[in-house]
């Protein structure tokens, strides 16, 4: 259930558009929204107060723009890392969705430009709907859930299945991809709806009468997943992302992550739609 949203609005990017997007599906639409703008340390107290007043302009633009009741809407600015502030915000209201722009840098760049999203993405661990400055956000019909034998992944699936339920002609899109099955040629791929990863899915789709699709490719895991959600026209992707760090470890960024192969850092990076990261339960 999604009872609390914060969006994180720098001024810029495709966050209100990725909100709009949302409340027109039911399970969005009693939550209550908080929307943060952080103004980051200033050298000057004149560029401080600068700076002030240019992020109550852009909240003030936001709530204008979003047009949200204004009983289950809140505006916040607080002054500080916009890193810490954002991830200390999330814990204070018990959000159960953020929602932030990313630029979409790659994971060496990420580190060297100090990226915001990247870093509430490794810390935070609550679930994170990343949108790239870059798309197009488009109405949600199209639900992609990636899906495995993790922990998460059924987590993935009940989020999936909440946010298109009563979408209408809304379609769920199931995939699996298997990096050790390599097709010989003129050989046919087995029918993804046997995936008996995917069968558990399928049968939760059925029993609600969701519109459901499955695919189960071949290949590396995250090339695949982004290639399948362009070639759909998937409008979300939905993809399980373990808490990044132990608790004693939270104060730095995860670098061994961020240098590795995480599938959920590729996708973040490559997808050409929203991306709901979805932490494991507990």
């Amino acid at each position: 259930m999604i009872e609390k949203i914060l969006l994180a609005n720098s001024g810029t990017g495709q966050t209100e558009e990725m909100l709009k997007a949302l409340m027109d599906i039911p399970l969005f639409q009693r939550a209550q929204v908080t929307i943060l703008h952080v103004v980051p340390p200033q050298i000057t107290s004149e560029g401080m107060t600068e700076k002030w007043e240019e992020g109550g302009k852009i909240l003030a633009n936001a709530l204008q723009t979003l047009k949200l009741d204004p009983s289950h809407t809140n505006s916040m600015l607080r002054s500080g890392d916009p890193k810490d502030i954002v991830c200390r915000v999330a814990e204070e209201m018990d959000a159960d969705l953020i929602i932030m722009g990313s630029r979409g840098l790659k994971r060496i760049q990420s580190i060297l430009e100090n990226s915001v999203s990247q870093y509430v993405f490794q810390l935070a661990s609550r679930p994170m709907l990343l949108v790239k400055d870059d798309i197009y956000v488009k109405k949600i019909n199209r639900v992609m859930v990636a899906l495995d034998k993790s922990p998460s992944s059924k987590e993935c699936l009940n989020t999936a299945i909440a946010l298109i339920r009563d979408v209408k002609n809304g379609q769920l899109i199931l995939v699996h991809t298997n990096p050790d099955l390599k097709l010989k040629p003129g050989e046919i791929a087995a029918n993804p709806n046997e995936d008996p990863v995917l069968q558990p899915a399928i049968n939760e789709a059925k029993k609600l009468g969701i519109n459901y699709k499955c695919v189960a490719p071949e290949g590396k895991p995250g090339e695949r997943i982004c290639q399948v959600a362009e070639e759909l026209g998937v409008d979300l992707l939905v993809l399980g992302s373990p808490d990044r760090r132990p608790t004693i470890a939270k104060g730095l960024p995860d670098l061994d992550r961020l240098l590795g192969q995480s599938l959920s850092d590729y996708v973040r990076v490559y997808a050409n739609c929203p991306v709901l990261l979805v932490r494991s339960p507990g």
